[in-house]
């Protein structure tokens, strides 16, 4: 297995969450943001959930950061990627379900 590249997730991580993490936090206590995505055991949603664990992981030192760390960055950088992809009409609506779901990972494509 090739050695991952610590330095090289960082710095997609930080591009792909490009919310601060009081904006982020604020989304993620309005009611849009806990209105969106999938919710497969609970009341939470996977995306609210990760916004909280981003949230965990921007409060850390880079030097504290785990490999579950990692492991949940690249997970946020390969979830942003793939849902900018997707976005369609929704780019049009600052209200759409499409960018609410984004935020909970982190990202505000109005700030693309």
């Amino acid at each position: 297995m090739p050695e991952i590249d610590h330095a090289e997730t960082w710095k997609d991580f930080n591009a792909a969450v490009n919310m601060t993490p009081a904006a982020l936090r604020k989304h993620l206590d309005s009611e849009a943001s806990q209105a969106v995505g999938q919710k497969s055991d609970g009341d939470e949603s996977t995306g609210h959930a990760m916004g909280r664990r981003i949230l965990a992981i921007k409060d850390k030192a880079k030097a504290d950061l785990t490999e579950d760390d990692y492991a949940a960055m690249r997970k946020v950088v390969g979830y942003v990627h793939r849902h900018l992809k997707q976005g369609g009409k929704a780019r049009s609506d600052p209200e759409s379900a499409w960018r609410m779901s984004l935020m909970n990972w982190g990202h505000d494509p109005e700030k693309d």
